[in-house]
């Protein structure tokens, strides 16, 4: 069900118009959205072809929303809660925690503990009155601030073993050094570059670190998910389970056989093969609940209304919880707007925000890899990446074990998206609960197709609940 909004203003404030022409307040042309609406909902091919756009941007693939498949569960089978609404409490505190994104992408996660802006992002959001992130006795704490749903997750350093250790590609190992952006270069902070993006105009050429460096702050962080494919991060991760040797889940079979082992069943090629397939499939439904039934705008969309309301310019109905916030005064002082900053001088690809599908895929592919691994087992080894991303330093905390860290890769890919500034907290909680919806229907029907004698999955959802599948 989506929130309304779509019905309740006629501007169409709340709703995903990117790539549409806009007049110079980032308003839509109404037409063209009536164009682009009706396409969406009665998918002929004719009608995407008359959708009128506003430059070069193309819309990413609308008619996939109705795509089906033989097996997993049809889109519309798996349902989504409505986003928050314009201009909800909750729709501020999500924002302003975009903004705090936004102003922290340069700050290494090892310092959060003792860097002043971060104490100041953690007791606003703990003010805000509607923000639903992680607390601790109350508060938003360092060590809660920008996490998820997943307890297990919050333990030890911010950034998951399987987006640090090297990738064994066998015979070849891969260490993950990325190509990171360049420190304290934002984009789509003055207004016409803004309108011109919204447009879908020509973006300006990233820049880049000329070191490659391992991901130690968000801005590291966004642009390890703004270059990656779709399953990477999950095909990795269980190219490193193998190779370390993870024992593989209690009831998984063969592992117990005296004349058998798993391969093209129950072993690595058909694990896999599972991580790849989950991740195009789910996808799908996200697309379902992207353009058919939620259209919810971007980040930077609602980054243009607050900075029309702030300059007076425009009287949109936005909580007072976000044009109040200490965080626009930061921005504004850094750059004479109130617009979110993006850290891709394209901002957001073209296609509505919820749920990401970052989000989903990273659901669905550390949902099937809790199922085929043994959640409790302690990684060897752990490591995190020194405050300049120049080396790898030995962890010594508390034990980190299979299922916390890859709560933790999910929670990454999803959370690296909101630190770019593309996309909310809720989609990324909730697209990583669709993506874990889907899997766990996907091994359903993996189950009810097994020759073997196989009692079930049993694995840890996100919320800390245990299923047996």
């Amino acid at each position: 069900m989506a929130n309304g909004d779509e019905e309740r203003y006629p501007q169409k404030w709340g709703r995903y118009s990117k790539g549409l022409p806009h007049d110079a307040a980032g308003n839509v042309d109404l037409p063209s959205y009536r164009a682009y609406l009706e396409a969406v909902l009665d998918p002929e091919h004719d009608r995407f072809e008359r959708i009128p756009l506003g430059g070069y941007l193309k819309l990413a693939n609308p008619q996939a929303a109705h795509a089906i498949d033989l097996i997993g569960p049809d889109s519309e089978q798996l349902e989504l809660p409505a986003p928050p609404a314009f201009a909800s409490a909750w729709q501020a505190s999500e924002l302003a925690e975009l903004y705090w994104h936004a102003a922290l992408r340069d700050v290494p996660f090892a310092a959060y503990d003792s860097d002043p802006l971060v104490a100041k992002a953690c007791a606003e959001l703990s003010r805000m009155s509607d923000y639903r992130g992680p607390k601790e006795n109350g508060r938003v704490t360092p060590s809660t601030l920008f996490r998820g749903r997943s307890a297990a997750a919050r333990r030890g350093p911010y950034v998951s073993q399987f987006l640090v250790r090297d990738i064994p590609m066998a015979p070849i190992k891969v260490p993950q050094k990325i190509r990171t952006a360049t420190a304290g270069h934002d984009w789509m902070t003055e207004p016409s570059d803004w309108l011109n993006i919204q447009n879908g105009q020509l973006a300006a050429v990233p820049d880049f670190d000329k070191t490659p460096r391992w991901v130690r702050s968000g801005r590291d962080l966004s642009e390890y998910m703004h270059r990656d494919f779709t399953y990477q991060v999950g095909m990795c991760a269980t190219a490193t389970l193998f190779k370390m040797s993870a024992p593989l889940d209690g009831g998984v079979p063969y592992q117990y056989s005296i004349t058998q082992g798993g391969f093209v069943t129950f072993g690595a090629s058909d694990i896999f093969h599972l991580v790849a397939t989950v991740a195009n499939l789910s996808l799908k439904a996200a697309w379902y609940q992207k353009w058919i039934v939620h259209r919810h705008a971007r980040p930077e969309e609602l980054g243009g209304r607050v900075h029309f309301a702030k300059s007076g310019k425009e009287r949109a109905p936005l909580h007072r919880d976000i044009l109040d916030a200490e965080v626009l005064g930061v921005m504004h002082d850094r750059y004479k707007s109130y617009l979110l900053p993006q850290a891709y001088p394209e901002g957001s690809p073209a296609h509505p925000a919820y749920p990401s599908g970052h989000a989903v895929i990273a659901g669905a592919c550390a949902t099937v890899l809790k199922a085929c691994f043994a959640e409790s087992w302690v990684l060897p080894g752990c490591v995190t990446a020194s405050a300049d991303g120049l080396a790898l330093q030995p962890y010594k905390g508390m034990e980190l074990t299979v299922g916390g860290e890859l709560d933790k890769m999910a929670e990454n890919v999803a959370f690296g998206r909101n630190f770019a500034g593309v996309h909310w907290r809720f989609d990324a909680v909730e697209g990583l609960a669709l993506g874990e919806a889907f899997a766990i229907r996907y091994l359903q029907e993996m189950k009810l197709m097994s020759p073997e004698l196989f009692t079930g999955f049993s694995l840890t959802k996100f919320d800390g609940s245990r299923l047996t599948v």
